[in-house]
């Protein structure tokens, strides 16, 4: 999302320092994600005379704040699809992929305690991959993550980057609200992506993807929430289908509701 803020500002003379003011404050990731990137300024450059700062960092991200045992969500915030530099040695590894692949990813970090609350369930994916599978798609998922898919090819990729650059060989992808989906977002892949009641579309959903939280609103909890179950066990096997399908057969209208497609759901706005 960061580098999505930072699109354009090297045509303003620009680049954005991510940080409270003072100090560029990185994260774990924050060097592979923005390798390359001409918009961003690197740590050990707060004083040069370009700098643009943007208070987004861990702990400040803008689109939540914490409360009590879970995220409040500020419904203002809308993301730019990021940006992802690669280099030619990635490019070639993509290039070795068999493209026009379906992206079914079941996995969701399953070390944060968030997790129960952002997964649709093994046996749901697998419905789904078994009925695209019979329709003639090929079904691909990445190596990563314990839960595995019958049926389906692995994309061997180790690191976060080679997931990116191997989802532009694919034609779309079925997967959680995270990380993922935004990378789908920056690299241009359509997706149908499952949020489930935990954070609403609205706030980090794409127009480019069909987003789907069941029919509930987003109640932001930090540990495992019988309402997220509930909204997740709301989005139906068909209901993705259809979205997947509609995406396949490119009739996906972003003007007419990519941003969030709700099922209907008791207890939902």
């Amino acid at each position: 999302m960061a580098s999505g803020m930072a699109r354009g500002a090297q045509e303003r003379g620009k680049r954005i320092a991510f940080g409270d003011g003072r100090k560029i404050r990185w994260d774990k990731n924050s060097r592979d994600i923005f390798r390359k990137n001409k918009n961003i300024a690197i740590p050990g450059t707060e004083h040069q005379s370009d700098i643009e700062w943007v208070h987004f960092y861990t702990g400040n991200r803008l689109y939540n704040k914490h409360a009590a045992n879970r995220w409040e969500w500020n419904y203002g915030f809308r993301p730019t699809p990021g940006e992802l530099i690669f280099e030619p040695e990635e490019e070639k590894l993509a290039a070795r992929i068999k493209p026009g692949f379906v992206l079914v990813e079941p996995n969701v970090p399953w070390h944060k305690t968030v997790a129960p609350n952002k997964d649709w369930g093994r046996a749901k994916y697998q419905a789904a991959v078994d009925a695209l599978i019979s329709k003639g798609w090929d079904i691909a998922q990445f190596s990563y993550g314990p839960v595995r898919l019958r049926g389906v090819r692995v994309i061997q990729v180790s690191t976060f980057r080679e997931a990116a650059i191997a989802l532009t060989r694919s034609r779309m992808a079925i997967l959680p609200e995270g990380g993922l989906h935004h990378a789908a977002a920056a690299v241009g892949v359509r997706a149908v992506v499952l949020f489930g009641g935990f954070i609403p579309p609205v706030v980090t959903g794409y127009p480019s993807h069909t987003n789907l939280n069941g029919g509930f609103e987003a109640c932001g909890s930090l540990t495992k929430c019988a309402h997220c179950r509930a909204a997740m066990e709301a989005i139906s096997v068909e209901e993705v289908l259809g979205a997947a399908e509609e995406i396949l057969r490119g009739r996906h209208d972003e003007a007419a509701g990519g941003v969030l497609q709700s099922s209907a759901a008791s207890g939902g706005p």
